[in-house]
C-alpha cells in the first residue's frame, strides 16, 4: 500500500475530537535500502513523537537504573505478589520489607520491557507497523508490547469512552509514549 493511501487509512480511524490534531509523517529513502526512514506523530503542528530521535517531548530511557529510579513510575503492587514473596522466604523478611522487594521485582521486570520495546520502536517501520495495526484487531493493538500499536489504538474512534476511562492502571505500566497519548485521549471526553 503506498504511504498516501495508508495515511489517508489511519487518519480516517482517528477520534472525532483527534481529526486535525493529530498528523502521521513517514518518509524513507527509496536509493538507501539499509536506511528504515523517519516517522513522526505530530500533535498540534508540534512534533511529539520522533522514533529516532531522544530529543522529543516524550522521555526515553536510557538505561533500567534510570526506569527504577524514575519517581514519575507508579507501580501497582497486589497482595498476591506480596503473599508470594512472603512464601519465598519462609516469612523470615519483615512486613515492611516484602513491599519493597515486590517493588523492586516488579519495576525490574516492567524496566526491561519498556527498553526492549523502545528498542524496536526506534527500528521499526512505521510502514509496516500501521499495515499491522490495520489489519490487527483494536483489542490485539491496545494489549500488544509495541508501543506504536498502542498509540495507534488509542487514537482511533472505535475505542470509547468507557474503555479509555476502563483504561487507566493498565496505562501506568505503559511507556511515557504510550501514556501521553493516553493523556490527550482522556482529554478529549
Amino acid at each position: 500500500m503506498s504511504w498516501s493511501k495508508l495515511k489517508q487509512n489511519l487518519e480516517s480511524f482517528l477520534c472525532p475530537a483527534l481529526f486535525g490534531r493529530i498528523e502521521y509523517t513517514a518518509t524513507s529513502y527509496r536509493y538507501l535500502p539499509d536506511k528504515a526512514g523517519l516517522c513522526y506523530i505530530a500533535v498540534d503542528k508540534k512534533n511529539v513523537l520522533n522514533m529516532n530521535d531522544k530529543t522529543t517531548l516524550i522521555r526515553w530511557y536510557q538505561s533500567e537504573q534510570e526506569i527504577k529510579n524514575d519517581p514519575d513510575i507508579q507501580i501497582p503492587i497486589n497482595e498476591e505478589e506480596i503473599e508470594a514473596i512472603r512464601k519465598q522466604t519462609k516469612g523470615t523478611v519483615p512486613e515492611d520489607r516484602l513491599l519493597v522487594i515486590a517493588r523492586g521485582r516488579k519495576l525490574s521486570e516492567y524496566a526491561k520491557e519498556m527498553l526492549s520495546a523502545q528498542s524496536s520502536l526506534s527500528k521499526s517501520n512505521f510502514i509496516v507497523v500501521a499495515n499491522n495495526f490495520l489489519s490487527t484487531s483494536i483489542e490485539e493493538s491496545i494489549e500488544s508490547n509495541d508501543i506504536l500499536l498502542n498509540i495507534l489504538a488509542l487514537v482511533d474512534r472505535r475505542v470509547g469512552k468507557k474503555r479509555i476511562l476502563n483504561m487507566t492502571e493498565q496505562m501506568k505500566l505503559k511507556h511515557p509514549a504510550v501514556q501521553y497519548f493516553y493523556e490527550l485521549r482522556l482529554s478529549t471526553l
